[in-house]
């Protein structure tokens, strides 16, 4: 009897069992939150993030309430934009006061200006004070034009500091069979205005036949914008004559050795100077063109051609003297220095 009992008792037990444990579920859910619902099982369940501690989230999550790049796609928009370090601009202001205050040399504050004057002046001497010199000779060419075969040169020398130097300059030309048409010789002062622009003054002497004339000479010589090389003078004749000069070249490089150079010259003057051949206004102009090879950078032969025309009263005495107004010439010479 004992089994039977025992067996009708555990049936009698067992849907009470099962009600209690219904009842137990609905009052606790289960801890899978995702309990009822179809998951795809070819993906792994991605780990939940840790929440932050309640100690973190009083000092502000710096994304709290944006969207991180592992929630899903931004749809056009950087998770972290606006707040990735080094795109914002560092701030702007000006230089402190203190900045244009205190003594030229700050050395001079620990080490006293008595000690410091001669260890900048040694400085300066064997680091800003090199004298130097240099011999160019720009143009040694034969001009071949109009019949007439004749030479020319045009010779520069300086010797002095960075910024002021004695400057010596020689243009002239004549003819093969014996006859110097025009020598001019200048000693100028040249000081350095800028590191592009220089001031140059001095005198110029002209020997032509029987018609020896000094001049006092005021000019400006430099590097002009884009490289042009800008040479421009103007002279005061012991005779109260004044003419002006103004000279421009360029160099093209098209390739390291091969040169082109146009350069120009145009002379005026504010009164006729028959005993000269110079007429007033601008008496004439001068444009050529040089290519030369380099073959080292102080030894370069060229070639060119120029075109020279004398206007107004020059034009005039040149013709009464049986020349032409102007013409071509065909030049070949060489350029060096050292």
């Amino acid at each position: 009897m004992k089994p039977v009992l025992t067996l009708l008792i555990a049936a009698m037990a067992s849907p009470a069992l099962a009600q209690q444990d219904h009842g137990s579920a609905s009052r606790h859910p289960p801890a899978d939150v995702h309990a009822g619902h179809h998951m795809p099982t070819a993906k792994a369940e991605p780990e939940a993030e840790p929440q932050p501690q309640p100690q973190e989230a009083a000092h502000g999550d710096a994304h709290q309430g944006h969207k991180m790049a592992h929630d899903g796609p931004m749809e056009g928009h950087h998770a972290h934009a606006g707040h990735e370090p080094g795109f914002a601009d560092p701030p702007v202001g000006p230089p402190p006061a203190g900045a244009f205050h205190g003594p030229n040399h700050a050395a001079d504050a620990i080490f006293g200006a008595e000690a410091m004057a001669p260890a900048r002046e040694l400085v300066r001497r064997e680091h800003g004070d090199i004298s130097s010199s240099m011999i160019l000779i720009d143009q040694l060419e034969v001009i071949s034009g109009d019949g007439k075969d004749g030479y020319a040169w045009g010779v520069e020398a300086w010797y002095g500091g960075d910024i002021d130097k004695l400057w010596l300059k020689s243009v002239g030309e004549g003819q093969f069979d014996g006859k110097l048409e025009r020598v001019e010789l200048q000693a100028l002062w040249h000081h350095a205005l800028d590191p592009w622009w220089n001031l140059q003054a001095g005198i110029r002497h002209d020997f032509r036949a029987g018609q020896d004339r000094s001049y006092a000479v005021l000019g400006l010589q430099g590097l002009a914008p884009y490289w042009f090389e800008i040479d421009s003078s103007l002279f005061l004749s012991d005779k109260g004559d004044v003419t002006a000069r103004i000279e421009a070249e360029y160099d093209l490089r098209l390739t390291q050795k091969l040169i082109l150079q146009p350069a120009a010259e145009i002379n005026l003057s504010a009164q006729d100077v028959p005993e000269l051949g110079i007429g007033a206004g601008v008496s004439d102009v001068e444009l050529g063109v040089r290519l030369r090879y380099q073959f080292v950078p102080e030894f370069a032969p060229y070639i060119g051609a120029s075109y020279e025309h004398g206007f107004g009263k020059t034009a005039d005495y040149r013709r009464a003297e049986g020349d032409k107004a102007g013409g071509w010439n065909i030049l070949i010479g060489i350029r060096s220095w050292f």
